[in-house]
């Protein structure tokens, strides 16, 4: 099955509504972005909904926020701890749990940040109108999840990290493996998301199930994405001119999942990718 949950749950893009307040007017014409710092980069965090639904609680949503800090995930940049659904009811219940304050209160002793998310269904068209303080949302991530093999985890946290989309984690943090958080830590992953130029990668290219992804980075950079969502191992090239290079740059390609260098690489970047896999890239140009 292709992707399983990954290709069946999450199909389109959607527009987050981030803390920054964007206003948006006129088919999407007009913008204002408020001027206080937040969500100059994808938010990163953890949400409630993907694995817990409507069953959380108070001490659940302490215990994430402790594991978020012990796991070292909040020292990566990992911040918000999300509530999503189902955390407030029209009148109290019978375990007479302490209120919203306490829990803000708790979260905040750890330097986390806690939010409320409202979200529009959209999809890759948006990608245009990505930029520091607004952000196209994809849905949380589904790494840990089960359901998925760990190349299709990978392939669906690259994808997320290029398309600039908050990093939320949808897991149990509290049992999460050591796969999970190796795929959930990866900084060089992880810096292409919060690269401070703030431009989404898209698709560029697509041969049947083969695709390449792009997106530039600051210092000149490109960030490529080979991505086989194909049942059978399989060459994927990604030609210069076909992602925003001139055709005689000569370039050093880190593969940021192998944490190797390629130098000296000319005119395209070639790899064989297994099935639902991918292999991540940036492109730094050599200077002469």
């Amino acid at each position: 099955m292709a992707l399983l949950g990954f290709f069946i749950r999450i199909i389109t893009f959607t527009l987050s509504l981030s803390l920054s307040l964007t206003q948006v007017v006129d088919g999407f014409q007009s913008r204002m972005l408020m001027n206080n710092g937040l969500a100059l980069t994808p938010q990163m965090g953890w949400n409630s909904w993907n694995h817990f639904q409507c069953n959380i609680n108070e001490t659940l949503i302490k215990q994430t926020a402790d594991a978020m800090v012990s796991s070292g995930l909040s020292a990566i940049g990992y911040k918000y701890i999300n509530i999503d659904d189902c955390w407030g009811e029209l009148k109290r219940d019978s375990q007479c749990n302490k209120n919203m304050n306490m829990i803000v209160s708790y979260l905040f002793f750890f330097i986390l940040v806690i939010s409320m998310t409202l979200i529009a269904d959209q999809n890759d068209r948006w990608a245009s109108y990505a930029r520091p303080g607004s952000w196209n949302d994809p849905d949380m991530l589904e790494v840990g999840n089960g359901g998925m093999t760990r190349e299709e985890y990978r392939s669906h946290f690259s994808i997320w990290a290029l398309a600039k989309a908050p990093l939320l984690i949808g897991c149990d943090l509290r049992s999460m493996d050591k796969v999970t958080f190796e795929l959930l830590s990866n900084k060089e992953v992880i810096a292409v998301n919060q690269d401070k130029l703030g431009i989404q990668g898209k698709k560029i290219k697509k041969d049947g199930d083969l695709e390449v992804w792009a997106g530039p980075l600051s210092m000149k950079r490109v960030a490529v994405i080979l991505w086989n969502r194909g049942s059978s191992p399989a060459n994927i090239n990604a030609r210069w001119e076909d992602i925003g290079l001139d055709s005689s740059a000569i370039v050093n390609a880190r593969d940021l999942w192998a944490h190797v260098t390629h130098s000296g690489v000319r005119k395209q970047l070639s790899a064989l990718v297994e099935p639902h896999a991918c292999k991540m890239y940036t492109l730094t140009r050599r200077t002469a």
